[in-house]
């Protein structure tokens, strides 16, 4: 699946006004989920934005206690967005009610039927994947995980390249942590720009795709300058041997 480069996460935003902000600044991958309680608010944000909705990638997760019943699970997120169909429509975790002989068929007959484009997994370890192939006969259309500087999963990484599907980057600045993480705080003094930037650049530069939740206007185009940025192999890699590791999102 062809992904935009950077997109929005929206955890926690409440307000339209910050989806249509991002979209006007450029952001083009929308990525909200079920437990977020917030696809009305993102899909008010796409309304409002008067975008042309062939330019959007928008991405929701079926939450864990919804994957006995997907069709119906789906259809009331596309209520909630006010949408006819979605790109990506994740299984948000393989727990829960999440069977994959029966789970996964039903989210292809949606994509068959148009109400999405594509089948994405998240927080996927590769035994998961893997089963997801069988059962499905391809690769998912991408998996989001946790990755940034203090938490690395390269396996998960390493998988998506050598299958050919994006892997995207949830909270890719560490929850806040990047600014005191000295190889990425070095890296963003060598380049004159934030630690936040840097961060971004990084997983930017390995290829993968990072949402950055930002509400205000101000840190949704900081995080959009982070496009700009070009680091050295030096530079990506001296924070891929940052030796801390912070996990936010445990299982």
């Amino acid at each position: 699946m062809e992904l935009p480069s950077l997109g929005l996460g929206t955890m926690g935003i409440d307000d339209p006004d910050a989806i249509g902000s991002a979209i006007d600044l450029g952001y083009r991958h929308l990525d909200t989920a079920q437990i977020y309680d917030n696809e009305s608010v993102v899909g008010d944000g796409i309304t409002a934005s008067g975008v042309d909705r062939e330019e959007l990638v928008v991405a929701t997760k079926l939450w864990i206690d919804q994957l006995d019943d997907v069709r119906e699970s789906t259809e009331a997120s596309l209520d909630r967005l006010g949408l006819d169909s979605v790109e990506l429509l994740y299984i948000h975790r393989p727990k829960g009610e999440y069977e994959p002989s029966s789970t996964l068929p039903a989210m292809e007959s949606l994509r068959e039927d148009g109400l999405i484009d594509a089948i994405g997994v998240s927080n996927f370890e590769l035994p998961d994947i893997d089963r997801f192939e069988e059962v499905l006969g391809r690769p998912p259309a991408a998996n989001q995980v946790e990755y940034h500087p203090l938490f690395q999963p390269e396996d998960r990484l390493e998988h998506a390249r050598e299958h050919g599907y994006p892997l995207v980057s949830y909270s890719p600045l560490s929850g806040g942590e990047v600014s005191s993480v000295d190889a990425v705080v070095e890296v963003a003094d060598r380049h004159g720009i934030a630690p936040e930037q840097a961060s971004l650049a990084w997983l930017l530069a390995k290829g993968i795709h990072p949402i950055p939740k930002a509400s205000s206007r101000t840190h949704q185009q900081s995080n959009w300058a982070a496009l700009d940025v070009e680091l050295t192999k030096e530079d990506v890699d001296a924070i891929d041997g940052v030796e801390r590791e912070h996990e936010l999102y445990p299982e």
